[in-house]
């Protein structure tokens, strides 16, 4: 069943080319005293209608009232995302999950004991309270407890309810600092709080608890181990390394093509002396076509590449480094006009199993073997 009537589509396609009118107040959290009145502002146009951009401890995070069926078709229209790609409803006290989802077997509260406030989406039977313009036209509802102190903060001035995907256009690299935001949401929303660069850089773990087993339906921070220390058996979906379902997305990001630099990307998978060799063969043919070429490197192997431009996500020994600096390069290619683009590939367990869904998504899952 769709959320949206055609006539509902063809208003947000119309709002998407109008979208760019408005002044984008940009409002600096330095810690000083002004903070609070930011904060209030912010709250107040949330609770107005109004979108609101903010740092979360993932990546920054693109704010509407969550019980406002209104604000919820304006982020659609403000990211040009599909309006059958649910949204995640962040809340600020645990206590406030009641008001929104069903927990009847209690397993929402142990996780939630585990690893809230933090990178972690629970997705659960809805309540009547939130519209289905916030869940994509779904009976379920994604909804996780930032802890990011201005995120917490920015809910509870709001009134405790902000659906919030990512802070850019859909399809592009998420936001990991507000330059980025307002490089793709000037003049598009009312307000961006500037908190500076988030700390992990990839979204949050989400995880279905509406099926008797646990499915993991995008990995994050919070790995497949973790929570099966709480849980105890929970499976992961099997499209999130493999290409992209073509059923209706049980959450964000399942169903479209995502993090996606402007320019051609590919993962090359093998033997690393092979990856290495093959990089640079498909590096030098493109610099023949006359094609700016860009490789995703690691410390480990960044001084082998022969590229317009190498970068390192950071050493293979450290997947979180890896994991912050992802969406920050592939932004950084895009500022330096890099057409053609080649990455090596990652461990798809643990922090990793991440760092290749989210590669294999902006890759549009190009991967090429050696």
């Amino acid at each position: 069943m769709r959320c949206f009537d055609d006539g509902v589509e063809v208003l947000l396609q119309k709002r998407r080319k109008e979208v760019k009118t408005m002044k984008t107040l940009y409002e600096v959290m330095d810690g000083s005293g002004e903070d609070e009145e930011k904060l209030k502002r912010a709250g107040e146009i949330l609770k107005a209608g109004g979108l609101v951009a903010f740092p979360t401890e993932t990546v920054y995070g693109l704010g509407g009232d969550a019980l406002n069926p209104e604000s919820s078709r304006k982020i659609y229209a403000a990211k040009g995302r599909p309006s059958d790609n649910p949204l995640i409803v962040h809340i600020c006290r645990f206590s406030d999950l009641d008001r929104i989802a069903w927990d009847p077997d209690g397993r929402a509260e142990l996780i939630a004991r585990a690893f809230w406030p933090g990178p972690l989406t629970m997705i659960l039977k809805k309540k009547d309270v939130v519209p289905q313009e916030t869940t994509g036209g779904l009976s379920t509802v994604a909804v996780r407890f930032p802890s990011h102190p201005v995120a917490r903060r920015m809910i509870d001035a709001a009134g405790g309810f902000v659906a919030a995907p990512s802070a850019n256009t859909s399809g592009r690299p998420s936001p990991t600092s507000a330059r980025y935001v307002a490089e793709d949401m000037d003049g598009k929303i009312d307000m961006i709080l500037d908190g500076g660069d988030v700390g992990i850089g990839l979204e949050s773990t989400i995880v279905d608890l509406t099926e008797e087993e646990p499915m993991i339906l995008r990995p994050g921070y919070v790995t497949q181990e973790m929570l099966e220390k709480v849980l105890g058996q929970v499976s992961v979906d099997r499209t999130i390394l493999d290409a992209a379902s073509t059923q209706r997305p049980k959450a964000p990001g399942m169903k479209y093509r995502h993090y996606a630099p402007k320019g051609e990307l590919a993962v090359v998978e093998g033997e690393p002396g092979r990856v290495v060799a093959c990089i640079n063969d498909l590096c030098r043919r493109a610099q023949e076509e006359g094609k700016k070429t860009g490789v995703i490197a690691t410390d480990e192997t960044v001084s082998l590449y022969h590229a317009d431009s190498i970068k390192s996500v950071g050493s293979r020994e450290d997947e979180e480094a890896i994991a912050h600096s992802l969406y920050r390069i592939l932004r950084e290619f895009d500022d330096e006009g890099t057409e053609v683009m080649y990455s090596e590939a990652f461990s798809s367990h643990g922090m990793g199993q991440a760092i290749m869904n989210r590669l294999l998504k902006a890759a549009g899952h190009h991967v090429i073997e050696v």
